[in-house]
């Protein structure tokens, strides 16, 4: 043996009670699992009153790019994270071309960074992945980003797709699911992807389910018209044939306070009457996205450039300002915007570095201006590049979605800016310390099944997920009396407590709590 685990409670992601177990690994694999002080092996690690899991899955991660430019990525491995699902909310950086892939950089430096010298030296999935083969922290399986698909087949417009750009589309989606993705996502509150309409959703999921993957959507409103949202992607599913994965599933606004109930009915009927349905969330209240995501979706059309000479144009700011403020923009989930909910938290331009931990009403008021104006003249000054935190949500909607049958959970967590939300370095310790052991809300033995089994098998995985025999090595040594997330809101990257041993195909990634110099990951690569 490797490595054996000696007197640990083995909690093995079936959701069944706990067992005190001997575990061993060879060879990047669970080699035996024996009673108690049996096993030896070249490295022995006392496990006396920790809890042995199957390493964490990320169910909704935004790593695409930081896996590769700060491959240390302690901030996902501290956690016990050992997979992660990227190519999130219908955008990221494979399949492209020359063109599509200068106006993603621009559009998603807010989420990703735009990294100096960084060599992009991929353009299809299956490059894409190969590049994270060459050494990464976790291991990656990859979704097809539907509006990154429908920027390189049909452009930035507004419009529905002819027959044969959806045509392309679905030739592009095919090619990139027998590359090794796993299925498709998208952001239909970000552009391009929110362009598409019902019937081309469909007709691309049945791309997907012909393939035997699954279709994971940032569905058309959080807000007001979240339900109406909800149900068309139940009914793309039902339509396509395609499996249903629904990212960061909450209910968030004034408008949707206590309304979870409303959502998970609908759910569980559409499973009883026999929908593959799954879902995601993650156990905080303020959401994290890019600053010009609020924009109306008309006002983004053809890219960066083109919005930004909206923003300068008075007579567009008014009509902006009169959708943002009235109206509600679909990109605020079609709620009026409240400014004091909207607190900058990136920014890329040195000169606003002030603006980070504010609220845009905070700032506009310090600086004498009208906050919605405010507002587009940072946009304008990034050129969209800056990010922000939303605190639009509700804890009794959080706590009654993480106890549906189909949760599992994923981090949303973006890894840039002065200050990221903490979701990125403590979504699941803060499960395990503070709905598990502080408030009770989860058994133990159910959230790690949330965390590991339940989300493997969402993505056909045999042989991660689980504690068992023969299966991948990745595996998470915590201590329950003492396992919490540190990372806050104003000191948002700091490492969970409670975590000292991660495995990662095998191999530690980290060891006694501190990070190791390994890259063990790989991209998974679908082969159904």
């Amino acid at each position: 043996m490797d490595i054996v685990y000696r007197g640990a409670q083995v909690v093995d992601g079936d959701g069944g009670p706990g067992f005190l177990a001997d575990v061993g690994v060879a060879d990047g694999r669970i080699a035996e699992i024996a009673d108690a002080g049996t096993l030896s092996g070249r490295r022995r690690v006392d496990a006396d009153g920790l809890v042995l899991a199957p390493g964490f899955v990320d169910m909704h991660a935004h790593s695409d790019l930081q896996l590769l430019a700060e491959p240390d990525h302690t901030a996902k491995v501290s956690q016990g994270v050992t997979l992660e699902v990227i190519g999130q909310d219908g955008l990221s950086y494979a399949p492209v071309d020359d063109a599509t892939l200068e106006t993603l950089r621009a559009q998603l430096a807010g989420w990703n960074d735009d990294p100096p010298g960084f060599d992009w030296n991929w353009r299809s999935v299956a490059e894409y992945l190969d590049r994270l083969d060459t050494g990464i922290a976790t291991n990656a399986a990859y979704l097809v980003p539907q509006g990154t698909l429908r920027l390189l087949c049909a452009g930035y417009e507004d419009r529905p797709v002819t027959d044969d750009e959806l045509n392309r589309m679905r030739e592009v989606l095919d090619d990139s699911l027998a590359q090794g993705a796993f299925g498709m996502s998208s952001g239909l509150t970000y552009t391009p992807g929110m362009y598409a309409d019902t019937a081309e959703l469909t007709a691309l999921c049945e791309v997907v389910a012909a393939r035997g993957g699954y279709y994971s959507p940032h569905h058309r409103s959080y807000g007001a018209g979240a339900l109406a949202a909800y149900e068309e992607m139940i009914e793309v599913s039902r339509a396509s044939g395609c499996a249903l994965h629904l990212a960061h599933a909450t209910m968030n606004f004034g408008v949707n306070a206590g309304r979870a109930g409303e959502l998970l009915a609908m759910l569980d009927a559409a499973l009883d009457d026999g929908c593959d349905i799954t879902l995601d969330t993650y156990p905080y209240l303020p959401g994290s996205t890019s600053l010009h995501a609020l924009l109306p979706s008309w006002a983004m059309a053809g890219g960066v450039t083109a919005t930004v000479d909206r923003l300068r144009d008075p007579a567009q700011r008014r009509r902006i300002r009169e959708v943002l403020e009235v109206e509600g923009s679909d990109g605020c989930h079609g709620v009026p915007v409240d400014w004091s909910t909207i607190e900058i938290n990136g920014v890329r331009e040195p000169g606003n570095a002030h603006l980070v931990g504010r609220s845009v009403a905070d700032s506009a008021l310090a600086a004498g201006a009208q906050p919605t104006e405010f507002y587009f003249d940072v946009l304008v000054d990034e050129r969209l590049g800056a990010s922000c935190l939303m605190h639009v949500g509700h804890e009794d909607n959080v706590r009654a979605i993480m106890r549906h049958r189909t949760h599992t959970a994923g981090s949303d967590g973006l890894l840039v800016g002065a200050r990221p939300h903490p979701r990125a370095w403590g979504t699941f310790p803060r499960y395990l310390g503070h709905y598990v052991r502080e408030l009770g809300v989860l058994g133990l033995e159910e959230c790690v099944r949330n965390m590991t089994s339940r989300p493997a098998d969402r993505l056909g995985l045999t042989d991660r997920g689980r504690v068992r025999t023969g299966h991948v090595a990745d595996l998470v040594l915590f201590d329950p009396e003492t396992v919490r997330d540190t990372a806050t809101f104003d000191e948002p990257r700091q490492q969970a407590v409670g975590i000292p041993h991660v495995l990662v195909n095998g191999v530690p990634v980290i060891d006694d709590g501190h990070r190791t110099d390994a890259l063990p990951g790989r991209a998974l690569r679908e082969n159904r």
